[in-house]
């Protein structure tokens, strides 16, 4: 039987489709399929930033877990995204950063530290850590849309995670992201609008703004008060840094993702970079905002809900799901599906072309065919395209860890190696070769280190568990740390080229 929800996804897919095909015939060179040309406003850029920054892991994973576990105090992450991840970054990043892969002629983030620090060796060091830790955070994403799928549609999991998977494989091989911008921003419509409309009428089927608030705290306060033991009963957080760790980690990580910094790159004029820091912000602000609200009224469920079919355990991954498709009318479930079908698609496409980038232009083109061809690496772009969402799909089918988990895993690899490394080689001169190198490495070592420590060391003194809650914690170590390693290391060696410097800091004062 056909449903609401069935047709709009179908005539979403079909939308979706016909603009990557256009694409198809406006991408010539890798230029177009990785930047659009630059050619891109600030409109289709700053919704595209917010979309790429918001996605099923977000409104699933983050807003359902964190919800639960903090209530309104969840809030503060959105509140956090908004201001720090989303106007703060492009005030800060955005002018500097198109201005310097312009003088050093880069489209990557690996090709920025190879010109920066003049080092080949840099840039395929860092396309590996892109290649290998984007993988479990698009299979982050892919798990959360799969659970909704799953919901919506009441079709298995796998199911789910295959429609995803190959629609999302055509989409992004066709289209480069000359087609990826223009779908962000019809997508962006559907994420700020479903996004309102879905808090309207979570609040009607409550009862009311002020009668979910007094009831999300008399909830909690009962699921707290139960048995420790209970599947339903609100646990304290193991630490009060973890609430801390996850705002930074989620807003001032995007300051490092390659993926973020990419829009950057496709400005097509740094005048309009403020305009594009107040649409992201206001993007933001709604969106965001009305993904952790949504998560705070996951308590206020029916006990019957939260446990479907009797299970011992409760999936605290399909708790927003779960409170969506029981209180949401048939038409406004379509729409959220869209919603976060939308956030999904379009994180997974910038992830796919950073990813497919660090292995074709900075691997490939930067070491074992330097002469090679616009078609050769149009061709491998889109190989190595497919095969990055073939390596997603095989971790979130076989249902490895937790979203949150998968996504600090990634956030603090990623962002702990390149963040110090990327801001310091924009606006300090006198950072070197070694300095962004030891930063690269600390950030490396310490976010794995940090997790996979925690891990062992449960596992010997047979312990419950902690690598999983303090995984946002730990991300946030691996970022700090570099800032204070990198200016160290560099005052301590020998200071950069200056026709390097003049070269990476041209018609600057």
């Amino acid at each position: 039987m056909l449903t609401v929800p069935f047709v709009l996804t179908v005539l979403f897919f079909i939308m979706i489709l016909g603009i990557a095909c256009w694409g198809l015939r406006q991408t010539s060179n890798v230029g177009d399929f990785f930047l659009g040309g630059n050619t891109l406003g600030p409109w289709l850029l700053a919704v595209s930033y917010g979309t790429t920054y918001f996605s099923a892991a977000a409104f699933i994973g983050f807003a359902g877990r964190l919800g639960w576990q903090y209530g309104l105090n969840a809030l503060w992450i959105a509140l956090g995204n908004t201001l720090l991840g989303g106007l703060l970054a492009w005030l800060v990043l955005g002018k500097q950063t198109r201005r310097m892969s312009h003088n050093l002629n880069t489209m990557t983030m690996p090709e920025f530290f190879s010109m920066r620090y003049d080092s080949q060796k840099m840039k395929a060091i860092s396309a590996v850590i892109i290649f290998v830790f984007m993988i479990p955070y698009s299979a982050s994403i892919y798990q959360g849309l799969s659970y909704l799928f799953e919901s919506t549609f009441h079709i298995p999991f796998w199911v789910a995670l295959l429609i995803i998977t190959v629609f999302s494989s055509v989409y992004v091989t066709l289209g480069g992201y000359k087609a990826v911008a223009r779908v962000d921003f019809l997508q962006g419509i559907i994420m700020f609008f479903g996004a309102i409309l879905m808090i309207v009428f979570l609040l009607r089927s409550f009862g009311g703004l002020s009668n979910v608030l007094e009831s999300i705290d008399s909830t909690r306060a009962e699921l707290a008060a139960l048995d420790p033991s209970d599947p339903l009963a609100i646990k304290a957080p193991l630490s009060v840094w973890i609430l801390p760790g996850l705002i930074f980690m989620t807003s001032f990580g995007v300051w490092g993702l390659p993926q973020m910094v990419h829009k950057y790159y496709a400005i097509k004029d740094e005048r309009q970079i403020f305009r594009g820091a107040v649409v992201t912000t206001i993007f933001a602000f709604f969106v965001v905002g009305a993904a952790y609200f949504a998560g705070t009224m996951c308590p206020l469920m029916e006990k019957d809900l939260l446990l479907p079919g009797g299970a011992e355990k409760m999936n605290i991954e399909s708790l927003v799901p779960t409170l969506l498709t029981t209180r949401l009318p048939e038409f406004m479930m379509a729409i959220i599906l869209l919603l976060v079908l939308s956030a999904s698609i379009s994180t997974l496409t910038s992830l796919v072309l950073v990813s497919a980038s660090a292995v074709t232009i900075d691997l490939y083109k930067g070491y074992i065919n330097p002469n090679a061809t616009q078609e050769r690496m149009l061709f491998l772009m889109r190989l190595f395209s497919v095969l990055f969402i073939v390596a997603s799909f095989i971790i979130t089918v076989s249902k490895v860890t937790w979203i949150i988990t998968l996504m600090s895993i990634s956030w603090g690899a990623i962002a702990g190696a390149f963040m110090a490394p990327f801001m310091y080689g924009l606006f300090w001169k006198r950072t070197t070769k070694a300095g962004a190198y030891a930063g690269m490495i600390t950030g490396l070592l310490l976010s794995n280190g940090l997790f996979f420590g925690s891990m062992y060391y449960s596992y010997c003194y047979n312990l419950p568990p902690i690598a999983n809650a303090y995984a946002p914690v730990f991300a946030s170590i691996a970022m700090i740390v570099p800032f204070i390693v990198v200016p160290i290391v560099s005052l301590m060696t020998k200071p950069p080229k200056q026709e390097a410097i003049d070269r990476a800091f041209k018609n600057e004062k």
